[in-house]
């Protein structure tokens, strides 16, 4: 998997549903957060927004003319719901995420989180996981004016890495994230984890399934 060129490689991994599955902690933390405003979220709501910014999601649930304070009042109050039930009742990365994280580091890959989530539920991620020293940069909520399918997130994390789009893969598991990535001029593996079907160069149900050769066939 070592490059023949000698031009740095980065591999951008998105994080909810593709480094772990913490959907129902999201969707506990958002149900929580909306019955206390008074508005029960339903399920089907949650899905149909799940991945988006919390600014879109808001506005799209509570509308467009929701102010700007009650925005982040709601939004905050989510997210430290959120991170609150991962201290307290743990994370676990999905299958053949750690091994390869250690075969990309080992092949001197560059990594990076490229996420729609806030810096400090990343934060909290990582060291829930115990996996922060894989990632030479962070690219979260704050960072970005665009979420996905904007490719704003990962070519700002490619260029945190040093590495030409065309050298970074993406790994995803949502369609608005797999547009993003080749909107970027990247190539993408797409993770089956919560969409059954993704236009990716590579997909595959878990990363345990992933071929050994598949970077360095995307990158050529």
């Amino acid at each position: 998997m070592h490059a023949s060129d000698g031009l740095p490689r980065a591999a951008l991994w998105d994080m909810d549903g593709t480094l772990l599955d913490s959907a129902a902690y999201h969707w506990q933390a958002w149900h929580d957060t909306f019955a206390a405003e008074g508005r029960p979220l339903t399920y089907e709501e949650f899905v149909a927004s799940f991945g988006q910014r919390n600014d879109t999601i808001l506005r799209g649930l509570l509308g467009d003319d929701l102010p700007d304070a009650e925005l982040a009042r709601i939004g905050d109050a989510k997210e430290a719901l959120y991170r609150q039930l991962v201290r307290e009742q743990g994370v676990a990365l999905l299958p053949g995420v750690r091994d390869w994280l250690g075969r990309l580091r080992e092949a001197g890959f560059r990594q990076a989180v490229a996420s729609a989530a806030p810096r400090a539920n990343i934060e909290a991620i990582l060291d829930a996981l115990e996996i922060r020293p894989f990632f030479a940069a962070i690219t979260s909520a704050e960072d970005v004016q665009r979420g996905k399918p904007d490719p704003q997130v990962f070519l700002l994390a490619a260029e945190r890495l040093g590495v030409a789009p065309s050298r970074c893969v993406v790994l995803e598991d949502a369609p608005a994230g797999v547009e993003a990535g080749q909107r970027a001029g990247m190539r993408v593996i797409g993770v089956r984890s919560s969409h059954a079907t993704l236009t990716a160069d590579i997909a595959v149900d878990t990363l345990e399934q992933l071929p050994e050769d598949a970077f360095a066939r995307l990158l050529g």
